[in-house]
């Protein structure tokens, strides 16, 4: 699922413009990037935390050279599934 057919869902479940949908999908998408852009963690119950992570400086390789190369220290947004989740996907699976 994309943006537009999540947009498409919640229009047609909540009985709503597409456009209005559209609205809360960014307010909701903008509002979690900014909260990770400030180093804060999201947690939604049942669904999943999102939380940054930060990497120190390492070093690594050019993949296409083998060369040698450092790696600059970077903060990188990461998402760890909630239990409800996990065990309905597992469930699902089985299926």
């Amino acid at each position: 699922m994309n943006k537009s057919e999540l947009t498409q869902q919640i229009a047609e479940s909540m009985h709503l413009s597409v456009r209005e949908a559209a609205s809360i999908v960014n307010t909701i998408i903008d509002t979690m990037t900014e909260t990770l852009a400030r180093g804060e963690s999201i947690e939604i119950r049942g669904f999943g935390s999102f939380v940054v992570k930060s990497y120190d400086t390492y070093t690594g390789r050019n993949p296409k050279t083998g060369e040698q190369i450092t790696v600059q220290p970077k903060k990188l947004p990461f998402f760890k599934v909630g239990k409800d989740l996990r065990e309905q996907v597992n469930r699902q699976k089985k299926d």
